[in-house]
């Protein structure tokens, strides 16, 4: 990527969200861009857990034996199946053999909602996250992700919706793992003619491993490059944002 982009959002980010928290991103590559290697889990780990380093401004990357559970290895395109009690693992449970979390009412409901999954292949050996600034020329960002509470998502849901004409269609918020709304959703969206963004991380599995009333909001890199352009010209520019930008600023 250009590092002269990098810098200019860099700015604008300190224009007009202030001290807010920098986005992370991701991408595929057979390298390690300069990042930290995971050491493979001894148990079942938490990606979104380990993506707090990430947002601390440490670089790392994961490969399909690193990822310490099997819907996180799903979620970034290393595997395809599910194990066969899935269903019952976000449903009612299997007596003795899987406890339930109850997302689903059922197993059948479970059984029809992953029929309509896509299946996200991964392609390249490493899934490598940076912070925003942490970027370098021979990075390829192909998502960009925040993580915010609500006065700063209220800006960037915002923005995203700048220059649609849809009221649904700029941001939507699928069911899924908070894998699966960071990179997931995002990574399908690329693909698109117009892409949206996603908001997440309401998976309450992987709430522990994020601050208080923060969420996700995720943008495919193209459709972040358009959004980054049109911050001059949007609201950000006008006086009611600035009353927004104070009062999370302070809260910060």
């Amino acid at each position: 990527m250009q590092t002269s982009f990098r810098d200019h959002f860099l700015e604008q980010w300190n224009k007009y969200f202030g001290i807010a928290e920098l986005p992370i991103t991701f991408y595929y590559s057979e390298e390690t861009g300069g990042a930290i290697e995971m050491s493979k889990p001894k148990g079942r780990s938490c990606l979104i857990c380990d993506l707090a380093r990430v947002r601390n401004g440490e670089s790392i990357f994961f490969n399909s034996e690193t990822i310490g559970c099997m819907g996180g290895k799903r979620f970034t395109g290393y595997i395809s199946e599910m194990r066969p009690t899935f269903r019952y693992f976000i449903s009612c449970g299997l007596e003795g053999v899987e406890r339930g979390e109850r997302y689903k009412i059922s197993p059948e409901v479970v059984d029809e909602f992953i029929k309509s999954h896509k299946h996200l292949a991964a392609g390249k050996k490493n899934i490598i996250f940076k912070r925003w600034d942490k970027l370098t020329e021979s990075d390829n960002p192909e998502v960009v992700i925040f993580f915010a509470q609500g006065e700063v998502l209220s800006g960037l849901f915002t923005l995203a919706n700048f220059d649609t004409i849809d009221p649904n269609y700029g941001v939507v918020a699928p069911f899924s793992a908070g894998c699966g709304s960071i990179v997931y959703y995002p990574s399908l969206e690329k693909e698109s003619k117009n892409p949206r963004c996603i908001l997440g991380m309401f998976d309450p599995s992987a709430r522990p491993c994020v601050p208080e009333n923060m969420l996700s909001f995720a943008v495919p890199y193209e459709r972040f490059v358009q959004l980054a352009g049109y911050m001059d010209e949007s609201f950000l520019i006008t006086p009611t944002w600035e009353k927004v930008k104070k009062r999370f600023n302070k809260v910060r």
